[in-house]
């Protein structure tokens, strides 16, 4: 692993940038969840269902965007890897 991706035992993070956007990108078995923020990470965190996928909701914390991604997970919060390069996103 590096500090762009982590991994649990059925989960897995990536983080990815592009020029517009800061994503971690979830996957548990076939479900995917995607907390996205602008490049320059200043902006909310936007919940999404795949990168380029409908918005379900937006938080000012990480923490909370985290919990939402961790319900559409089927989860605990607390078992989600977060990729070292994401710990900063949230406003």
């Amino acid at each position: 692993m590096s500090d762009r991706s982590s991994r649990t035992d059925d989960i897995e993070a990536e983080y990815v940038e592009n020029e517009t956007e800061r994503m971690v990108i979830f996957h548990r078995g076939e479900a995917m969840a995607v907390i996205a923020q602008n490049a320059k990470g200043y902006a909310m965190l936007a919940v999404r269902t795949a990168p380029d996928g409908d918005e379900l909701e937006r938080y000012y914390g990480f923490d909370m965007a985290l919990d939402h991604v961790a319900e559409l997970l089927g989860v605990n919060p607390a078992s989600l890897p977060v990729p070292d390069a994401a710990e900063d996103m949230g406003i």
